[in-house]
């Protein structure tokens, strides 16, 4: 991603005016003449996204203007406002000339290293890079925090993007224990034996890949601080198991280790901007896969919590590998427990690839989440753990089944088997995202997504300073 040139660095920087329906006009009359003029034969009208150059007199280009379309407020700027610029603007070093509240600027810095990002590890041929501009530092931006946002985004759409040859259990681990040593903490990696007796469902997962399963521990301790617990699904691939997917399901199944990422990130960016909690990081890191020793249907494991689970789909995998790294967190009563995780193709049904579905046992702490989404356009949508379908999960050999038999309600269903392991925490966020890119935009190319790390950044520091 392009860095944000210091504000010192605007003496020689291109001026870049942001346009609003309802004030472009005086927006054009402000301009040199000859400026607005140009704008106003070319007939611009502050149309959404709309880039104009404005000439100078020796061929080169004096300023640009953007147009934001209708505009409700001067905070309703997002960063996908300016994540098209780096591509579209020609090269130079660009300031905002037009006012902007320290968050919407803030905003717009971090959707300009945003609209920056992109993969090229894994070609021969690098793609065709951003144009060489950069912004100046917007005047109020809260700049430590675009760029620690940036670079935790960016660690997370590295590994969801990463082929699944090149990141496995152990690999996720290896990031896992970079981040806890980068930032003075504490690690444990939980495999074979150890893993067998302790957290016997992710072993039972695990155990049809030739790539040996773990849970990876990541503790960042801080005296008298509240509590705080991330837990990632960190299923790096996923055939199914003995319940096949068929191909085409299976192409994009090198994401389902989003969870873990978005976790990862999100670890990263509290402490990179030491927030005031103590941290602890859970991944249950396993391969799905398909082997003499792969777990089946009708098997019936005895979970962390002790609770039986009979396997109805071994499809079903990455709710069993979150019980049993939930069952350890909730032991420990955080203040506050979240999961993330690619878990069901419900949500996507019912809410599509931008929405991740919410659920949580404190409607309170559900409805803050969900405004701060909002406000930075990182957007949840809640559903409801409804109890009437709790029943769905009964078996007739084990304490609960990992499915249900009805094909409704999917995403609900998966998350009240969750909540079966969530009983001591009284705060606690369950959300089932996508972490991936169907389509090109601006900010959001095809592939990978970092999804939710920005509004529970904000949730956590809004409730905990």
């Amino acid at each position: 991603m392009q860095n944000l040139l210091p504000s010192d660095s605007a003496v020689t920087s291109i001026p870049l005016w942001l346009a609003t329906d309802d004030a472009v006009a005086a927006l054009l009359q402000s301009l040199p003449a000859a400026n607005g003029e140009w704008a106003r034969a070319l007939g611009f009208a502050a149309e959404r996204h709309r880039l104009l150059l404005l000439p100078a007199a020796d061929g080169g280009v004096a300023g640009a203007l953007w147009g934001l379309g209708a505009m409700p407020g001067p905070d309703a700027i997002t960063l996908w406002d300016a994540a098209p610029l780096p591509e579209r603007l020609p090269a130079g070093s660009f300031r905002l000339a037009s006012a902007l509240t320290p968050a919407a600027a803030t905003q717009f810095a971090l959707g300009w290293l945003l609209g920056s990002y992109r993969l090229s590890r894994y070609r021969g041929t690098p793609p065709k890079p951003a144009t060489a501009n950069a912004l100046i530092a917007p005047p109020g931006a809260d700049i430590r925090y675009v760029e620690a946002c940036a670079q935790a985004l960016g660690l997370a759409r590295d590994l969801i993007n990463a082929p699944a040859n090149q990141l496995g259990p152990q690999e996720l681990a290896a990031a896992a224990l970079t981040l806890a040593a980068r930032y003075g903490g504490e690690s444990q990696v939980h495999s074979g034996d150890s893993l067998s007796v302790d957290y016997p469902l992710i072993a039972a997962v695990g155990a049809g890949s030739s790539r040996a399963p773990r849970l990876i521990d990541c503790r960042w301790r801080r005296s008298d601080a509240p509590r705080v617990t991330l837990v990632g699904k960190g299923v790096c691939f996923d055939s199914g198991g003995l319940d096949l997917k068929p191909a085409a399901s299976m192409l994009l199944m090198k994401k389902d280790m989003g969870g873990a990422a978005c976790a990862l990130a999100l670890a990263q960016l509290l402490l990179e901007l030491s927030a005031p909690i103590e941290l602890r990081l859970l991944i249950p890191a396993v391969e799905n896969s398909v082997g003499g020793n792969a777990y089946r249907p009708g098997d019936v494991w005895r979970s962390r919590k002790g609770l039986t689970v009979e396997i109805g789909n071994t499809d079903a995998e990455g709710r069993l590998v979150l019980a049993d790294a939930l069952a350890d967190a909730d032991q420990e009563k955080p203040d506050l427990l979240i999961d993330l995780a690619t878990l069901t193709g419900a949500a996507r049904t019912a809410l599509g690839p931008d929405l991740p579905a919410l659920f949580s046992n404190d409607d309170q702490l559900a409805r803050q989440l969900t405004e701060l989404a909002r406000a930075h356009a990182d957007p949840v949508w809640s559903l409801p753990l409804w109890p009437g379908y709790d029943d769905e999960l009964s078996s007739r050999v084990a304490d609960l089944n990992n499915v249900s038999a009805s094909p409704f309600a999917g995403a609900i269903i998966a998350a009240l088997f969750l909540k079966r392991f969530v009983t001591a925490t009284t705060s606690w966020l369950h959300l089932d995202l996508y972490a991936w890119n169907p389509k090109d935009r601006p900010g959001r190319p095809l592939g990978a997504e970092a999804q939710c790390v920005r509004a529970l950044y904000q949730l956590i520091r809004q409730r905990f300073g």
